[in-house]
C-alpha cells in the first residue's frame, strides 16, 4: 500500500536500519511533528506526550463508541452517538458525526452533529461545525464556517451583599 512503516518511538533502541528519533531540531518548537517545518504552527495534533490517544487515519470509518480515549484525533471518518474525551481534533478531510463533550476542541475538517466544548473552540480556515455547538471560548479563522446553532457557556455571576442594590433610604 502507500503507507510508509511506523517510525521507531523516542528512547527504543531501534531495530538495525531504522533510525531512532532524535532530538527536536533547533529553532522547531517542542512537541512539534516529524516532518513539520519551522514556523509550522504548533496544534492538539501535533503534541508528543503519553496521554491515551485514539487516531482514526486517513481512509478509516469507524462507527460506535470510544471509551477511555483522552484525545481523539479524526483524520478519517467517526460516527457516534456520544464520546467523552479531553482532546478532539478534526484534521482536513476529516469527519466528525455525532455528539462528542470535551474539554478543548480544533476543527479543521468537518463535525456535523451536537459539540460541546467546555474550554476552547477553534474552528481552522479550512473547518466547518454543523448542528448544534456549545462552547466557552470560541476562534473562528478566516474562512472556517458554523452552521446551526451556537451557544456560548459563560461562568454563572456570583451573586454576593455588595452586588445587590441597595433600596433603604
Amino acid at each position: 500500500m502507500g503507507r510508509a512503516p511506523f517510525p521507531a518511538t523516542p528512547g527504543a533502541s531501534g531495530t538495525p536500519g531504522t533510525p531512532a528519533a532524535g532530538p527536536t531540531p533547533p529553532g522547531m518548537p517542542m512537541g512539534t511533528a516529524p516532518g513539520a517545518t519551522p514556523g509550522q504552527r504548533p496544534s492538539m495534533m501535533n503534541r508528543g506526550d503519553d496521554r491515551r490517544t485514539l487516531v482514526v487515519g486517513r481512509g478509516i470509518s469507524v462507527q460506535g463508541s470510544v471509551q477511555d480515549a483522552e484525545r481523539l484525533v479524526v483524520e478519517g471518518t467517526v460516527e457516534s452517538s456520544m464520546i467523552n474525551a479531553k482532546e478532539l481534533s478534526v484534521a482536513p478531510g476529516g469527519l466528525f458525526r455525532g455528539g462528542v463533550e470535551v474539554e478543548d476542541a480544533e476543527i479543521a475538517g468537518t463535525v456535523d452533529g451536537t459539540l460541546t466544548v467546555r474550554g476552547s473552540l477553534l474552528v481552522s480556515s479550512t473547518g466547518r461545525l454543523l448542528g448544534k455547538a456549545t462552547c466557552k471560548r470560541l476562534r473562528v479563522e478566516d474562512g472556517g464556517q458554523i452552521s446551526g446553532q451556537l451557544e456560548m457557556l459563560t461562568d454563572a455571576p456570583k451573586e454576593t451583599p455588595a452586588a445587590k442594590p441597595d433600596n433603604a433610604a
